[in-house]
């Protein structure tokens, strides 16, 4: 017999975790080890739990005032070793999709693929691979190529200036908040739009909204 892959469910709307569950119910390789109703309780469980998955909404309530488990996620993804994820989701834009492959997501699953495709992306990221289901994939084929100079995973210092940004506070307000210069702030705040490839103000804060940053 295989090996299980044990996974963590996160998600803030009680059917989708039943959902999740049913789907998985059947799978004898497959074993939930626990469920979490926000990113609070999802980091609790990721110290108290070994998994090999984390399947993951990211539009729900947070740390520290964040209404996105986006942070977490990149936090979880730059330790070593860590779990593959995959994000369960209903985000639609190929920037916002991009973005959450920028951080270190080996699987995205639309929550309208889920019956098809939940179960490939746990086995495939498990396996060390990759899975985008049929909506995502299509979100990311319309979408215009990237310009030269694009892409890129987001530094940690550029992370947090976005998101301090999106959350309302002036470059100068960030300045002086984290201690480095008008300029750099400026920079890494242009550097992290253009790595997540947006354009104009409006990219950025539709961004910001659909991941649950604000």
């Amino acid at each position: 017999m295989t090996n299980k892959i044990h996974v963590v469910v996160a998600d803030d709307h009680d059917s989708i975790r039943a959902g999740v569950r049913f789907l998985l119910r059947d799978k004898p390789n497959i074993e939930i080890v626990g469920e979490a109703a926000d990113t609070s309780g999802l980091a609790k469980l990721l110290d108290a739990c070994a998994c090999d998955v984390v399947v993951s909404d990211i539009g729900m309530p947070g740390l520290d005032g964040d209404t996105s488990a986006v942070p977490l996620l990149r936090r979880l993804l730059r330790r070593m070793p860590h779990p593959q994820v995959v994000v369960l989701t209903m985000i639609e834009r190929a920037h916002m999709l991009a973005g959450l492959r920028h951080i270190g997501v080996t699987g995205i699953v639309d929550k309208r693929d889920a019956v098809g495709g939940l179960i490939d992306a746990i086995e495939a990221v498990a396996a060390g691979g990759t899975h985008l289901s049929e909506q995502v994939r299509a979100a990311l084929a319309a979408a215009e190529p990237a310009p030269p100079g694009r892409g890129g995973a987001m530094s940690a210092r550029e992370w947090e200036v976005f998101q301090l940004y999106v959350r309302g506070l002036a470059v100068h307000e960030i300045a002086t908040r984290l201690r480095r210069s008008d300029k750099t702030i400026s920079t890494q705040k242009r550097s992290a739009m253009r790595k997540l490839g947006l354009e104009t103000e409006a990219d950025l804060i539709n961004y910001a909204s659909q991941i649950g940053l604000i």
